[in-house]
C-alpha cells in the first residue's frame, strides 16, 4: 500500500515535470497552431467540455478547437469520423496528429488530469456505466492510455473499457513509461500499426473482467462471503 503512494507521488512529479516541457519550449508552436485555428474558422482557440474526472468529480476539459462553431452539440454515441465535413482543415491536421489534445497539459497542471490513464468520457456516457465499468473512474483521467496505445478506434468500447479497469488495478510507473513511449509511436505511425499489439495480453484481461464479475455476482447473491 505505502509503495502505491510513493508511485501516485512519483506520477504526478512526472505529471508536472513533462507538461511544463511539453508546454513551455515549444510554446511558439502552440500559438502558430492557435493563429491557424482562428485564420482557418471562425469560433474560439480552445474547445472546453465538461467530463467526469476522479470518482465522478466534473472538470472541463481542454482541447484545440477542431470542429466548425456548434458541431460539439452532437447526440449521444455520435462517433466523430475522420471525413466528417464539420471537421475544419486544421484540424484535420490536429486530430490524425493528436495535437488537438495537447491543451489538456493545463488540466494536468492543475491536477485534474493525468499524463497516463483512462481517457475521460462524455458526463451522459456515465448513465451507461456498471460497476466494473465505474472502476476506471478510481484513478485521475489521461492524456493517453492503454487502450489508446492497443489499437484505440479499432477496438470495439467494450475492449477500451476492460483495458481501462485493467490499466487502474495493476497500474505502475514501467507501464506508464511503456505507454508514453508508445504514444510517440501511435502519433508517428498511426493508431492502425498497434492494432492486436497490446502491451497486455486481451485473453488475460478478459479473463480477470470475467472473474471479477463472477465474484461481484457471487458476493451479491452471499453477502457472508465477502471480505
Amino acid at each position: 500500500m505505502e509503495g502505491k503512494k510513493v508511485q501516485k507521488s512519483i506520477k504526478r512529479i512526472m505529471d508536472i515535470v513533462i507538461s511544463l516541457i511539453v508546454l513551455i519550449p515549444f510554446l511558439l508552436i502552440w500559438l502558430t497552431i492557435a493563429i491557424l485555428i482562428k485564420a482557418t474558422s471562425k469560433g474560439p482557440i480552445f474547445f472546453l467540455q465538461d467530463r467526469p474526472g476522479l470518482n465522478k468529480q466534473i472538470f472541463k476539459v481542454y482541447k484545440y478547437r477542431t470542429m466548425k462553431p456548434g458541431s460539439e452539440k452532437m447526440v449521444k454515441g455520435q462517433e466523430v469520423m475522420k471525413d466528417d465535413d464539420r471537421i475544419t482543415s486544421i484540424g484535420k491536421f490536429l486530430r490524425r496528429t493528436k495535437l488537438d489534445e495537447i491543451p489538456q497539459v493545463i488540466n494536468v497542471l492543475k491536477g485534474e488530469m493525468s499524463l497516463v490513464g483512462p481517457r475521460p468520457e462524455r458526463v451522459a456516457s456515465l448513465e451507461d456505466y456498471d460497476d466494473e465499468i465505474t472502476k476506471r473512474l478510481h484513478m485521475m483521467p489521461g492524456m493517453t492510455g492503454l487502450a489508446q496505445v492497443s489499437g484505440n478506434i479499432h477496438l470495439s468500447l467494450e475492449e477500451r473499457y476492460k483495458l481501462d479497469v485493467y490499466y487502474v488495478e495493476n497500474y505502475s510507473l514501467i507501464m506508464d513509461l511503456k505507454i508514453i513511449l508508445r504514444t510517440v509511436g501511435v502519433v508517428l505511425l498511426g493508431e492502425d500499426r498497434y492494432l492486436n499489439k497490446s502491451l497486455v495480453d486481451i485473453e488475460s484481461v478478459n479473463k480477470e473482467v470475467a472473474a471479477a464479475k463472477e465474484e461481484a455476482v457471487s458476493n451479491e447473491k452471499n453477502p457472508n462471503n465477502r471480505g
